[in-house]
């Protein structure tokens, strides 16, 4: 059997008035069907335009948005081939608090939330004297300032830090992403309310507590943005 009539029994045919995104729907069937890993080479846009039976302008349209994806990328001599996505990537470009609706921000915001109550058993994991150092800091600062912007900046501060304890490289980089939802979502409250547990109390868990006190702790930190959230499903 020729390549060609191989590559056109797995993919199959369809007509020609079809949309775009259904050719890149195929081509991602096409790409499990046959297990290709990242770095492996494609067919070239001509023999997949044959084979779903297509023009090679439709098939360059589905594979630009792969490529925007980044699930494909071309390589020198060696044409197309797959790539290692970046799963956040999309994400990060169009995560602006002025661009998304106020029901997605909270949306997120309450994913933040979430995201803060799992950290627990990951912390205490990582934990060492230099972040235990670093949070102190954080918090002595707090101390000197009332401005309600320099207490944003410290609750985003200090929050960062744990999820850099946390060590996770794509959790850092996702909490990163929402630093300014989180910064725009605080700026809309009147006042920085803080839950009956501060961050002193915070650090004093994670120094003598163990990670089911600094759970409950933690949610009693967030506790008066879960009454918001509870007042407002009301």
């Amino acid at each position: 059997m020729s390549k060609q009539i191989e590559l056109n029994r797995d993919l199959g045919r369809i007509s020609s008035d079809t949309m775009a995104d259904v050719v890149e729907s195929r081509l991602r069937d096409y790409f499990k069907k046959k297990f290709f890993k990242p770095g492996d080479s494609l067919p070239k846009e001509l023999e997949l335009a044959e084979a779903l039976g297509v023009s090679r302008n439709v098939v360059r349209e589905a594979l630009s948005r792969l490529r925007m994806l980044g699930m494909i990328e071309s390589r020198k001599k060696r044409g197309m081939i797959l790539a290692s996505p970046d799963i956040l990537g999309v994400f990060e470009r169009v995560l602006d608090p002025l661009i998304i609706t106020e029901e997605t921000l909270q949306d997120l915001f309450e994913l933040r939330l979430v995201l803060e109550m799992g950290l627990a058993d990951i912390l205490f994991i990582n934990l060492n004297d230099k972040h235990l150092h670093e949070l102190e800091s954080i918090v002595n600062n707090e101390a000197k300032v009332s401005e309600q912007g320099f207490r944003i900046k410290n609750e985003i501060a200090f929050h960062g830090k744990l999820y850099e304890i946390a060590g996770n490289d794509t959790l850092k980089r996702f909490q990163n992403m929402l630093l300014p939802i989180f910064e725009y979502v605080l700026k809309l409250e009147k006042e920085l309310v803080s839950g009956k547990v501060s961050h002193h109390d915070l650090v004093d868990l994670l120094k003598s507590g163990d990670k089911h006190q600094f759970r409950q702790g933690m949610y009693e930190h967030l506790k008066p943005h879960f009454d918001k959230l509870e007042q407002m499903k009301k």
